[in-house]
């Protein structure tokens, strides 16, 4: 059920609507699509902080980050690096405030909603209100009817498959933390983007 993705019309009607939120949509046919579009909307030499997502490193953008292509600065690996555990604790804090900040989330709505839920919420609040560019990059099997759907997403398959992901690599496992649901951006305050992926990536 969750791992189908959305034909046209509802792409389509789900980028009406974001964009009428003030919301930009753009979409890719593919990840490398998704990539071009990143080093159009990305300048050279940026700062960039992203959130844990298996979409970003599905479309390769991890990868080119670590490896400083396009002159990108990587904030993510600055705090990884620091071996100070209280020191990379406020490090991850005034991460949010990163210029451009990537991501994912676990559900749009046909109507225009971005759900995105956390065990810990480092991420939401670059989400919510701090970054100044605002990057999502979707798979298309994400799209869902309403916010009932999105709530079930949720919860039947993207927690499921985090879970596992982190029991795999060895922790306890996940949980849902904080769930945020987006709907409308003052786009004189910020810019945010959604950029569908017409691929199944992420959870």
């Amino acid at each position: 059920m969750w791992e189908t993705l959305a034909d046209d019309e509802k792409i389509n009607k789900a980028k009406e609507v974001l964009i009428s939120n003030g919301i930009n949509v753009e979409i890719a046919e593919d990840k490398s699509a998704a990539i071009k579009i990143l080093k159009k909307i990305i300048p050279e030499g940026s700062e960039v902080m992203t959130a844990s997502s298996t979409t970003l490193a599905q479309i390769g953008f991890l990868d080119m980050l670590k490896t400083g292509k396009n002159g990108w600065r990587d904030k993510k690996q600055l705090v990884l690096n620091e071996p100070d555990a209280a020191k990379r604790a406020e490090l991850r804090k005034h991460s949010v405030i990163t210029k451009y900040f990537l991501g994912s989330v676990h559900a749009v709505t046909e109507d225009g909603k971005l759900l995105t839920a956390s065990a810990s919420g480092s991420q939401l609040g670059a989400y919510a209100f701090t970054a100044d560019n605002l990057i999502l990059v979707v798979g298309t099997q994400k799209i869902v009817k309403d916010l009932d759907d999105g709530f079930k997403r949720i919860k039947d398959e993207s927690l499921r498959l985090e879970d596992k992901r982190m029991k795999d690599a060895g922790y306890k496992g996940s949980f849902i933390g904080e769930i945020l649901i987006m709907e409308r951006i003052m786009p004189e305050a910020r810019k945010v983007t959604v950029i569908f992926i017409k691929e199944k990536l992420g959870f």
